[in-house]
């Protein structure tokens, strides 16, 4: 990375604007281009966003790459999405927070549109949709067998990346640490229920990111219609063995 990148860090708390948290497994193949999707889109806020990057459990050179971007690294060993995502919130010191998977890329325009939404006092947060980096007709029947059961236990929702003011986001406890995979869609639902209760909507922003598509790379595209197992542990949310496979066994990234 460029001396010229706009991550800040070791500074006081007021000069941070964004603060923007990524979970990392041994991410060297995805993480660089995660940050540098986040550097053009800090741009317009040169010294006032921090990234942090929770390492966990990394054997790779994932750290390497983290830190030639400026960024705060954190070390951590839980299984725990939640947890993981909780620990780098703890961190942060900026009034608005951002929620990242390191194999997405987040558009040029992301950034300026959430402070946008937060800004018009009308949303309390929300969600991203976007695409995959490929397309394929076993992608989008996979998608939907999990988009549909999600959509009625946790109602009309996006994902993706989160945007939300630090303080509503502990106001709702962050991620719920009891759940292991569908996490995401609930603190959606919690968020959007806070939001109601202040008399705010829940956004999304439109084509605010692109996702790899490393997991039917792994397991095939119909990977969802092959193994309906997937799908109930994803809305059961507790089963570890299933969450290891999902998120923390190498041989799937």
């Amino acid at each position: 990375m460029s001396e010229n990148t706009p991550f800040i860090k070791d500074v006081p708390d007021e000069d941070v604007k964004f603060s923007i948290i990524i979970p990392a497994h041994n991410e060297e193949n995805y993480i660089g281009e995660c940050l540098a999707s986040i550097a053009k889109s800090a741009q317009p806020y040169k010294d006032q966003v921090e990234v942090i990057v929770i390492l966990n459990r990394c054997t790779d050179k994932t750290k390497e790459i983290a830190q030639s971007y400026n960024c705060v690294t954190l070390e951590n060993n839980d299984k725990n999405l939640s947890k993981i995502r909780n620990a780098g919130a703890a961190l942060a010191k900026g009034e608005i927070l951002i929620t990242i998977d390191a194999d997405t890329r987040m558009t040029e325009r992301l950034l300026s549109e959430a402070e946008k939404h937060l800004s018009s006092n009308q949303y309390i947060g929300g969600g991203v949709n976007g695409n995959f980096e490929r397309m394929s007709l076993g992608i989008v029947v996979s998608s939907m067998l999990l988009i549909v059961p999600l959509l009625f236990k946790y109602g009309l929702i996006s994902v993706g990346i989160f945007w939300c003011y630090k303080k509503d986001f502990q106001a709702i406890k962050g991620f719920n640490e009891n759940m292991l995979m569908a996490e995401d869609a609930d603190f959606a639902k919690r968020l959007k229920e806070w939001g109601k209760k202040n008399e705010k909507r829940y956004g999304t922003i439109k084509n605010g990111m692109t996702t790899s598509c490393r997991r039917f790379d792994h397991y095939g595209d119909w990977m969802l219609l092959k193994r309906p197992d997937i799908i109930f542990a994803y809305l059961r949310g507790t089963n570890q063995k299933a969450a290891n496979e999902a998120y923390y066994d190498d041989q799937a990234r």
